[in-house]
């Protein structure tokens, strides 16, 4: 039985190595979108995963998403085709204490002006068990949004398991409604959710005291959010956070907690230092966790695959994650010095 996940695939563009958006003429070109990248991760561990969206017909890019997508064994059988754009987003990497910048272009894309009925969700979910949604998809139009609310609800009337990570992204919020009027009702159809605490402030409305900044992380403090967002939202079995401790563009610290009701987990720290790319890595803790809660013997052992496979990311230019389920284990078991292995 495999993992659905649904959303929108994009152009990523991205000046070379460090540079500024052209500071020499030429740009980068792969393929990313949250959903895809969970994917991608997904079949990478070895699981059965899927990749629903909407791309522009008769477009030779879309074309090369798909061919790509299956290079990686993501099963593009369930992908739909309409009119509209492929989408794009540009990448300024950042570096130190210069911060990444990303710049979206997705206006009119192929999904974002889907009408809700573009999939047919009972067909789509044929075989499978679980589907993987987030925030950004409802954040692109109001149709994108319904495609979403409709998916969610179709997955749950069969009975799978629903993953929603919220993804806050404030330059998407622009169709006329705040993700605080959008998110709660469909959390309210989700099985289990992943978020930060400016996801779960921003789309859910409930607040956070944390401070990463700072570079501090309270467990007791990620205990309590995590206790009010399960509260408020009965039918949740449990909800991942990641905290990130943002250094510098270079530096971070990196755990995550998870809390399924009965029991609060807080991950190890990790330390990353110098960071090659973090595009993709919240996807890749998405992926890493779906995994470990189909896959492995406990909550706690999920939570630890998904915080070391995102770890990982970080060092991985391009939003897709290329790591085995091996590599994973081994950083779990106390691997990490880099030395060569030959």
């Amino acid at each position: 039985m495999s993992v659905i996940t649904f959303g929108e695939i994009m152009l990523r563009l991205a000046p070379p190595g460090f540079e500024r958006f052209l500071q020499t003429p030429r740009f980068d070109a792969t393929f990313g979108g949250g959903e895809a990248n969970v994917a991608v991760s997904l079949a990478g561990f070895g699981d059965s995963s899927a990749f629903v969206t909407v791309l522009p017909e008769k477009n030779p890019i879309a074309d090369a998403i798909v061919r790509e997508l299956r290079a990686f064994g993501v099963d593009t059988s369930k992908i739909a085709s309409g009119k509209g754009r492929l989408g794009i987003y540009y990448l300024e990497a950042g570096a130190s204490q210069r911060p990444s910048k990303v710049v979206y272009d997705r206006e009119y894309s192929a999904i974002a002006i889907a009408e809700p009925t573009s999939i047919d969700w009972n067909a789509a979910f044929d075989g499978a068990e679980w589907l993987h949604v987030t925030g950004i998809t409802p954040a692109i139009s109001p149709s994108a949004a319904a495609l979403t609310a409709r998916a969610v609800a179709a997955a749950r009337a069969r009975g799978m398991t629903v993953s929603c990570d919220l993804n806050y992204r404030k330059n998407l919020w622009k169709w006329g409604r705040r993700a605080v009027d959008v998110m709660p009702d469909l959390m309210r159809s989700v099985t289990i959710a992943i978020a930060n605490e400016e996801d779960v402030q921003m789309t859910l409305g409930i607040q956070s005291e944390g401070d990463v900044e700072s570079g501090d992380i309270d467990p007791a403090h990620y205990r309590a959010l995590s206790e009010k967002v399960l509260a408020a939202f009965p039918d949740l079995k449990m909800i991942a956070i990641t905290l990130r401790e943002s250094k510098s563009a270079s530096h971070n610290g990196w755990s995550a907690c998870l809390h399924d009701r009965r029991q609060f987990y807080l991950s190890r720290h990790y330390d990353i230092i110098p960071i090659v790319d973090r595009v993709g890595s919240g996807d890749s803790f998405a992926a890493g966790l779906i995994y470990g809660l189909r896959k492995l013997a406990s909550p706690a052992e999920a939570l630890e695959f998904a915080a070391a496979a995102s770890c990982l990311k970080h060092s991985i230019p391009g939003d897709f994650n290329r790591v085995s389920v091996e590599e994973v284990q081994s950083l779990i078991k106390g691997g990490g010095s880099g030395r060569v292995q030959r």
